[in-house]
């Protein structure tokens, strides 16, 4: 690593958000350029600087790739870009290594005699064109079924969603997203009218108070906590605003921070919008102007005080009160939003009273004032846009026949041949299709649900299935790929050329620095070999996929998105070679983008452009177009209050803790790159389990003793870690597959694993279909002491 003349690198491991470069309100965030070069190599030394963002958040950190001697050797951050200027986090700074590892897939595999074998790409696409005929032909469209990721590329996106829907014809298409910004995308839909994020990391410059609900933004947006310790650090700091069941960083930070019962976020969103009410800390002209729906939610959170939340949330109502004043008095209000609430229950729900607290206080379309529904991958949005996520390019209404004749028209088709008798089939879904045999073919690319789906038992049955053909697309033989019939090897980030887009609406440009190892292929090549194979036409005979690289995929993607809400009419590869990613929606008559959305009111909320008609925030019952056209003609903002539902997973005397999993700062994901990165594998080598100090000191625990935690699903094992979590709670890391324990297996069936979704039960949001990943009821027991000494005995009963 290489310090640069501000100290701003340093030790990124010890201290991951570096030096600090304080300002105040409404200023310009500093540049501090972070770098790291491989050992031995100076800036001089570098052959060619090619433009990339990271891959590994949903931040977008544009940056650099060092390239020498046709190798990747380093990156360093772009400072003329207005998402990070110039900064880096550890995984932007360190996981380039991890192109480089000997274990890389670099041929493709085939299935024989019950064992993966190296084969050419002609068997391999030969086979997997074999059986998607075969079953189109026996068994209909609905027999094939894409799940896909939030790491590939915008062109990528568009490329699958095209050849699924509108080539193969099945409604079975969704991402690894639905882990992770399926609420995102559904409470802004559900308030909104359409997908699109309102506000803007800039806000971040201008606010005077910042709310966190459920976001550990120092370790999953690592850049943007590095912004608001600017700020904190800086004159006129803001006052933030903590949700959180554990003392991270940001709780150590915040002027206020509440730990509630995991599960009743809805309960002390609704004393929040209760005292905000009831204290006049609304604005009355722009909800008359603006949105529909308010008397219902004023009706609905009137008996909801602080004293009754505090009951429900294990929370003191003066801290509720004290929450509710410091939203209800900003001057200008930024939440955040991310998985503490998407995976939790009521997510949904939960995440449209956020949006409700800033339409009922106006704190929308201006610096400083907005909201952000983060995600947690960094194309994420991406799927959400192109229709690779279960939803129609472009953010059109399934249930529109306009939209879908709209559709029909850019892609040649005939509108009948695109799925839209149903709600596109979301990933959990798919499974359960696979498990119950009517999913005859899975083809998975850049995603390992052997270890990111819930019930992990459930999955390496289903994937494991006689009658199921499963092709994984990848860059390592992952835990997934294990039971694959066909691997092919994919370039990833630095080896191809793409576009992708950020969670506050960023697009970059990713270019190519070097050649992908062996055989391996970009995942645009992949897809468009297997649309030339499969022989997919338009209505007229012609191809239907028409593009045969990246920036003509851009290009057909552009006349896609025109003229809807996540509009690239404006942008082009060359304009995204400039200084700054862009911000769409970008168009002749936005040219440098779009900062903020709704600065004039809400536009795709009318009946006629909508994305959605709504569901019931309970039920997640679809409302029905009539339903939506009487509440909504003239297409407002929807202000869609909510009661508290208990959660079925609940405590009890068996199952005494609460536990719920997360991410750590070093890792992303199944750590199929972060774990083949020296420096990152060292600082988190493996998985543990928090529990509060009380809980240990009452159970008689100590810091690094083995331990199990057990759920009605599962079990997994850990050393545990003690304090920084409130009592009752247990958190556990979700990165920790198998592919590099000494077996290299998982375990056997009724044996305690490593992965933490061991022990979450399969279950999700009614409405966005994303699994809950954070309110299993939990035992725990001790298996071992720190210093190896002692039996293992039940925690919560000898405690």
């Amino acid at each position: 690593m290489r310090r640069n003349p501000r100290g701003a690198a340093g030790d990124r491991i010890a201290d991951p958000w570096g030096d600090r470069t304080p300002y105040g309100r409404g200023g310009r965030w500093p540049v501090r350029t972070d770098s790291c070069l491989a050992e031995g190599v100076t800036e001089e030394e570098v052959d060619t600087w090619v433009r990339a963002a990271s891959l590994l958040h949903s931040d977008g950190d544009a940056m650099d790739i060092a390239v020498r001697d046709g190798r990747i050797v380093g990156v360093r951050g772009r400072a003329g870009d207005r998402v990070n200027r110039g900064r880096l986090e550890p995984k932007d700074l360190y996981a380039w290594q991890a192109n480089g590892s000997a274990d890389r897939l670099t041929q493709p595999l085939v299935r024989e005699g019950g064992r993966l074998v190296e084969t050419d790409w002609p068997t391999a696409m030969g086979r997997i064109v074999a059986r998607s005929r075969e079953l189109l032909a026996s068994r209909g469209p609905e027999s094939v079924a894409f799940y896909t990721s939030g790491q590939l590329f915008l062109e990528e996106y568009y490329t699958l969603a095209v050849l699924a829907r509108a080539g193969i014809g099945t409604p079975h298409l969704d991402g690894n997203t639905r882990l992770c910004t399926a609420t995102a995308a559904e409470a802004l839909k559900e308030s909104f009218g359409s997908d699109g994020q309102p506000g803007s990391y800039e806000d971040i410059d201008h606010a005077d108070v910042i709310a966190l609900f459920g976001h550990n933004i120092a370790e999953t947006q690592v850049v943007q906590w590095m912004r608001t310790l600017d700020r904190l650090d800086g004159p006129d700091p803001p006052r933030l605003l903590c949700v959180d069941p554990r003392l991270t960083p940001v709780a150590r930070r915040a002027a206020v921070h509440l730990a509630p019962r995991l599960g009743t976020n809805v309960a002390l969103l609704d004393a929040l919008l209760h005292e905000v009410v009831r204290h006049g800390w609304t604005d009355p002209d722009f909800i008359a102007r603006h949105t529909v729906g308010f008397d219902a939610l004023r009706e609905q959170v009137e008996p909801c005080t602080p004293r009754w939340a505090a009951g429900i949330c294990d929370v003191p109502a003066a801290a509720i009160e004290e929450a509710a004043e410091l939203l209800g008095t900003a001057e200008r209000l930024l939440s955040t939003v991310l998985q503490g609430f998407y995976q939790s229950h009521q997510a949904t729900a939960a995440a449209v009273q956020v949006n409700n607290l800033h339409l009922i206080r106006g704190m929308l379309g201006r610096p400083g004032a907005g909201v952000l529904q983060m995600n947690g991958q960094p194309t994420a949005e991406n799927t959400r846009e192109c229709g690779a996520d279960g939803d129609l390019p472009g953010f059109r209404n399934w249930q529109n026949e306009d939209h879908v004749a709209d559709l029909a028209r850019v892609w040649n088709v005939e509108p009948s041949a695109i799925p839209h008798d149903a709600p596109p089939t979301h990933a959990m879904k798919i499974f359960r299709l696979a498990e119950q045999g009517s999913v005859r073919m899975l083809w998975i690319s850049a995603t390992n649900p052997a270890v990111s789906l819930p019930d992990l038992a459930r999955i390496r049955s289903v994937l494991s299935q006689d009658g199921l053909f499963t092709v994984v697309q990848d860059l390592f033989l992952t835990e997934t790929a294990q039971f694959a019939d066909v691997v092919l090897p994919a370039a990833t980030w630095g080896e191809k050329t793409g576009t992708f887009t950020n969670a506050d609406r960023t697009v970059h440009l990713s270019e190519k620095a070097v050649d992908p190892p062996g055989e391996a292929r970009p995942d645009l090549d992949v897809f468009l070999d297997y649309a030339a194979r499969m022989g997919f036409e338009d209505k007229d005979g012609g191809p239907l996929v028409r593009w045969s690289g990246p920036e003509e995929a851009f290009e057909a993607w552009k006349r896609c998105s025109a003229g809807r809400p996540c509009d690239y009419s404006g942008l082009s590869y060359a304009k995204l070679r400039g200084p700054s990613g862009i911000q769409w929606p970008c168009t002749e008559h936005a040219p440098d983008g779009t900062d903020r959305l709704y600065g004039d009111g809400v536009a795709w909320a009318h009946p006629d452009l909508c994305e959605t008609y709504g569901k019931d925030l309970v039920s997640g019952e679809p409302l029905g177009e009539d339903r939506y056209r009487s509440v909504n003609p003239e297409g407002k903002a929807l202000i869609r209050p909510a009661p508290y539902v208990q959660s079925h997973e609940w405590p009890d005397e068996d199952h005494p803790f609460q536990l719920t999993t997360g991410r750590t700062l070093y890792h992303f994901h199944t750590r199929t790159k972060t774990g083949r990165t020296p420096r990152l594998a060292d600082a988190a080598p493996d998985v543990w389990v928090q529990i509060a100090a009380a809980d240990a000191t009452r159970l008689g625990l100590g810091e690094g003793d083995l331990v199990e935690v057990t759920t009605r699903c599962g079990a997994l094992r850990g050393r545990l870690r003690i304090g920084s979590i409130r009592p009752g709670v247990l958190f556990v890391p979700f990165h920790y597959g198998y592919w590099d324990t000494p077996a290299g297996n998982a375990p056997s069936p009724g044996t305690p694993g490593r992965a933490a979704n061991e022990a979450i039960p399969t279950a999700w949001d009614p409405v966005s279909k994303q699994p809950q990943f954070k309110t299993a009821a939990a035992a725990l027991a001790l298996v071992e002491r720190a210093d190896g000494q002692g039996h293992g005995y039940d925690c919560h009963r000898s405690g």
